[in-house]
């Protein structure tokens, strides 16, 4: 947990609001590992530019916008199961940035039927893998949480119109999944529909009159990634063009492999590029490794991620709005109706943030130092020299 006096001088240096230092997430891999070092080594920041107001109404608008108000009937009841807290929780966040977007989705029949097989073909269709199927059970892995509700909410339209109650959930693993199911049933009923999270809550869509889509078809959202290194001009001067170009190129290169990122219009020995991606985990998380990379070779970057090239790139500009001390190194995006933004602070403001959270004995150290230095000059009548203990102290957190 990130101390009141952390958050104190994050907010006064940057005049923005910090909800966590780090991550509280629990790797349990390799690269959730890894990730998790990055966050916690670097100090990533997370901030609230604009807060979001999490309500049931907000949820559901943007249940439609993400799924396609036409993949969805005109007919149905949106339960809120478990309210989702009105804050954004970091560790969830960064989950589903380390994880990916896939989810897995559970179907369970009344009775046993052909219609499971049916469905099986769907799925496999809609690129989805089966991972267990029985007479009237299965279940699913997507691409994502919103393909997954999409074919569940297909599938349940197809057993409404054969008189079968189909009901589904979608969970971050399997047995989550069915976990979900069996929570659904316990509160809402026998009734056909779906259960799902969305930002900490839990919510069911419920049907009860058959229904019948056009076709179910994913929406088409855009992910944009823009990035443009601060002060590219200083940086040349200070390292040579050849870094610059080797800095972007590794940029680009892990863009490219990594994150199934294509970039657009990039000029070898530029100082910016746009990038388009499957999904907007996949651009946020290739934003947090440019930035980390930025740093390792002594560069900022400004990042925005977007549903278009524009939204993007205004987003990365916000850096330049900002009434902070010094440019911030800042991967900007939306998240439910607020914007957030992953900060990579300096060296400097690191060290500072690590004598607060784990060498407080220290910190009360250099403050004492500071205090009677000054008192001592202005025992001597030479108060005016008073700065030079604060210049020893700032020297001092420098060769920390």
């Amino acid at each position: 947990m990130t101390s009141f006096l952390t958050k104190s001088f994050i907010r006064l240096t940057t005049k923005l609001n910090p909800i966590a230092v780090g991550t509280k997430f629990f790797p349990t891999n390799t690269l959730e590992t890894e990730y998790v070092e990055l966050f916690n080594y670097t100090q990533t920041i997370l901030f609230e530019l604009e807060k979001a107001e999490i309500t049931s109404d907000s949820i559901l608008e943007n249940l439609i916008r993400d799924v396609g108000a036409e993949n969805i009937p005109k007919d149905y009841d949106f339960y809120e199961l478990t309210p989702a807290e009105n804050r954004v929780e970091e560790y969830a966040l960064v989950s589903n940035i380390v994880m990916g977007s896939d989810r897995y989705f559970y179907i369970e029949l009344k009775q046993p039927s052909n219609l499971i097989n049916v469905f099986v073909k769907i799925i496999q269709n809609e690129k989805g893998e089966i991972v267990e199927k029985t007479a009237t059970e299965l279940v699913a892995r997507m691409l994502s949480k919103n393909d997954a509700i999409r074919v569940a909410i297909e599938l349940i339209g197809i057993g409404l119109s054969e008189g079968i109650e189909v009901i589904s959930a979608v969970g971050m693993t399997g047995a989550a999944s069915i976990e979900r199911a069996i929570h659904y049933t316990q509160n809402v009923g026998s009734f056909p529909g779906i259960a799902f999270t969305k930002l900490g809550g839990e919510y069911a869509l419920v049907f009860d009159s058959p229904f019948l889509l056009q076709e179910s078809r994913p929406v088409n959202l855009e992910n944009y990634l823009f990035i443009d290194l601060i002060d590219s001009t200083k940086f040349i001067d200070k390292n040579g063009r050849n870094q610059l170009v080797d800095l972007m190129t590794g940029i680009k290169n892990f863009i490219e492999t990594e994150c199934d990122g294509e970039l657009e219009g990039y000029r070898e020995g530029g100082d910016d590029f746009i990038a388009r991606f499957p999904s907007k985990d996949l651009a946020i998380r290739a934003g947090l490794d440019a930035a980390w990379f930025a740093l390792d070779n002594g560069a900022k970057i400004r990042a925005g991620v977007g549903r278009s090239r524009r939204e993007a790139g205004e987003r990365a500009q916000l850096v330049d709005s900002l009434e902070s001390t010094s440019p911030l190194s800042l991967v900007v995006f939306e998240l439910a109706n607020g914007l957030y933004a992953y900060n990579i602070p300096s060296e400097f403001t690191r060290t500072l943030i690590n004598l607060v959270e784990n060498e407080k004995a220290k910190l009360i150290g250099v403050f004492a130092f500071v205090f009677i230095f000054v008192y001592v000059m202005s025992i001597l009548g030479l108060g005016v020299f008073g700065f030079v203990g604060i210049i020893l102290a700032l020297a001092y957190a420098f060769i920390a």
